[in-house]
């Protein structure tokens, strides 16, 4: 969320039911896959479709229970999940299961080395503002 200076810092339930519902929507588009610049996957062999999870963490999670988030009539397949701890040590272990499969979003240089030992792609936020 901290990619844009949206006033996530303020309220980060609100922040994260901006971001979803944008992502739902793009899921909703069913673009056709592409490969974001740096990622290190084996994107041509997805699957057809393009499936979003996305992990909520700290105050953020609070947005599950917000009406204006309205995944569960979505046609768009996006999954929320709740960390309960670190939202890093989740997307990591997600990325683990998925392999190149998985495509991980993140800033975090960190973040980006433990999903790149696993086999999955990395790409920036800008790539993921780029599609919305």
């Amino acid at each position: 969320m901290g990619a844009r200076a949206d006033g996530w810092w303020k309220d980060r339930a609100a922040a994260a039911v901006r971001l979803c519902s944008a992502v739902a929507e793009l899921a909703s588009r069913d673009l056709a896959a592409e490969e974001p610049s740096g990622g290190t996957g084996g994107h041509a062999e997805y699957p057809p479709g393009r499936y979003w999870v996305m992990v909520l963490e700290g105050r953020a999670r609070a947005a599950v229970t917000d009406p204006a988030l309205d995944l569960m009539d979505s046609e768009a397949a996006v999954t929320l999940v709740l960390a309960r701890g670190s939202g890093d040590d989740t997307m990591a272990r997600i990325a683990a299961e998925l392999g190149k499969w998985c495509t991980v979003v993140t800033a975090d240089r960190e973040l980006r080395r433990r999903c790149e030992r696993v086999g999955a792609g990395v790409a920036g936020p800008r790539w993921l503002l780029g599609l919305l």
